[in-house]
């Protein structure tokens, strides 16, 4: 039986308790804990399997960034510079999203030009006209554009099944956890504020649960899980 079997999904709802922890209390290690979690588990994959593979260190720089852009928002305390380095910061998470999916696939141009269509007016109409600092809006809409790319190119992976639409679920929650803080953000709509960070960690953890899943059906049938 597979020695991973028996320790990652243990390690996976540590994460899980960690994203309630999260979601309950201040504690900054909390907050962390589903990205940080998701790097030590895709860290002790690649050693058990003997073979580092290109693309996993993708994600796991784009859980880094995630943890280091949560810092800076979370200590902005109204600074729209802070905000805006925590945006970089996400921007480059982003990019290793993208680059994982495009390592593995390619961009579904006519589902990505539908989503940055949308995103697009939803930008110009709605969020444009509230930015008295060009920096961050310029950073906004770079920020939009990115992840839109990302979406687009998750749903062109070549994987299978579970993983890869998993891992189109943690893109989307990404974006849709994004969405809120905007309209939180520039627009002091609040309504949907709860939904913030139970998203945000739901992401980091359908991700990590995807390539979990990889390396298991690699192991299991090496032809069949990325195409």
């Amino acid at each position: 039986m597979w020695l991973r079997k028996n320790w990652v999904y243990g390690l996976l709802l540590v994460s899980c308790i960690l994203a309630i922890l999260g979601v309950t209390t201040s504690n900054f290690l909390y907050k962390s804990g589903t990205a940080g979690m998701g790097i030590i588990i895709l860290m002790m994959l690649q050693f058990q399997k003997g073979k580092m593979f290109k693309d996993i260190w993708m994600i796991i720089a784009a859980f880094l960034f995630s943890i280091i852009g949560d810092w800076l928002l979370s200590n902005m305390n109204g600074d729209s510079m802070m905000f805006v380095k925590g945006i970089a910061l996400f921007f480059l998470a982003h990019v290793g999203y993208l680059a994982y999916a495009l390592m593995n696939g390619r961009i579904k141009w006519a589902f990505t030009g539908v989503v940055l269509a949308a995103y697009l007016i939803f930008f110009f109409v709605m969020l444009y006209p509230t930015f008295t600092d060009m920096v961050l809006m310029v950073a906004s809409l770079i920020y939009l554009l990115i992840s839109c790319f990302s979406l687009g190119a998750s749903v062109g992976m070549g994987a299978n099944g579970v993983v890869k639409w998993s891992y189109i679920f943690g893109i989307i929650m990404i974006l849709f956890s994004d969405t809120i803080i905007s309209f939180k953000e520039f627009m002091d709509y609040h309504t949907f504020d709860f939904l913030i960070t139970p998203t945000y960690y739901l992401a980091h953890i359908c991700i990590t649960f995807s390539l979990m899943k990889r390396f298991e059906m690699q192991e299991e049938s090496p032809k069949s899980v990325i195409s």
